[in-house]
């Protein structure tokens, strides 16, 4: 899942092969940036905040998002794409060495560099970035405290990072009903704390665990895992729409409150 984590080793991979080289083509396959030419200026940096990818080019910053589906891929030159349908493709930026491909990239445009805060300005403390600040994070959080933890928890503005992955794993390790109000979430600072570990422990690598596990079939506790047993206590894992996501819980291990002994 295109998360915190995996944006962030996505920005790692194109500033391995991009950082300081001077791009020889771009091509966008985008409406609204059909016209745009990078050719000849020179890739300064790589970075991302929260699920945002920003590719500082000279003065300019191309910003793109991965949402469910969006990636980019590295290739030699001559070397055949692989990295989906070509309808797909909407960047490609080529070097003396690289060509640079995106793929279903989303919300994709072309900004000065000075000007990013209008893009990304509204995120909330990035979990995967060292400027990283728990306390600003819980003040979001709790600043509305009747909303559910699970829509909070996905909302960018209070943490940038989490996605419906993280959020289903760090509510079960908490043993938290994912409905629960906010005001009603024990210890949030320990919350915090857990986001921050578990997207972190995944930094340079493309496999997301949860439980410690690199083994496939065994790299989550609820997510993706509705009616197989629980890891804790083997109750079937539930799963429901929750605003425009889907929530997976334990409904033992994460009881709603009628259902507490």
């Amino acid at each position: 899942m295109p998360e915190g984590d995996t944006v962030w080793n996505t920005a790692q991979v194109l500033a391995k092969a991009l950082t300081g080289q001077v791009l020889t083509g771009s091509e966008f396959r985008v409406p609204q940036l059909a016209t745009a030419d990078l050719t000849g200026k020179t890739v300064v940096e790589s970075a991302c905040r929260g699920k945002h990818l920003l590719l500082r080019v000279d003065e300019w910053t191309l910003h793109s998002h991965l949402r469910m589906d969006g990636s980019w891929k590295v290739y030699a030159p001559g070397a055949r794409w692989t990295g989906g349908p070509g309808h797909t493709i909407r960047v490609v930026l080529r070097t003396r060495d690289v060509v640079a491909v995106g793929y279903h990239l989303h919300e994709l445009s072309l900004v000065r560099t000075r000007e990013e805060a209008k893009l990304t300005g509204f995120l909330g403390p990035d979990l995967c970035a060292d400027d990283w600040d728990p306390a600003e994070a819980r003040r979001r959080l709790a600043a509305q405290p009747d909303r559910q933890i699970a829509e909070a928890l996905l909302d960018q503005r209070n943490l940038a990072g989490i996605g419906n992955l993280y959020k289903a794993e760090i509510l079960f390790i908490r043993r938290v009903w994912p409905w629960t109000p906010v005001r009603d979430v024990p210890d949030l600072a320990a919350l915090v704390g857990l986001a921050r570990e578990l997207l972190t422990a995944n930094l340079g690598r493309w496999t997301q665990s949860t439980t410690g596990s690199l083994r496939r079939g065994e790299t989550t506790y609820v997510y993706g895992r509705r009616n197989l047993p629980c890891r804790r206590c083997g109750t079937p894992i539930r799963s429901a729409d929750q605003g425009e996501r889907i929530t997976y819980w334990c409904p033992t291990c994460q009881p709603a409150p009628a259902e507490r002994g």
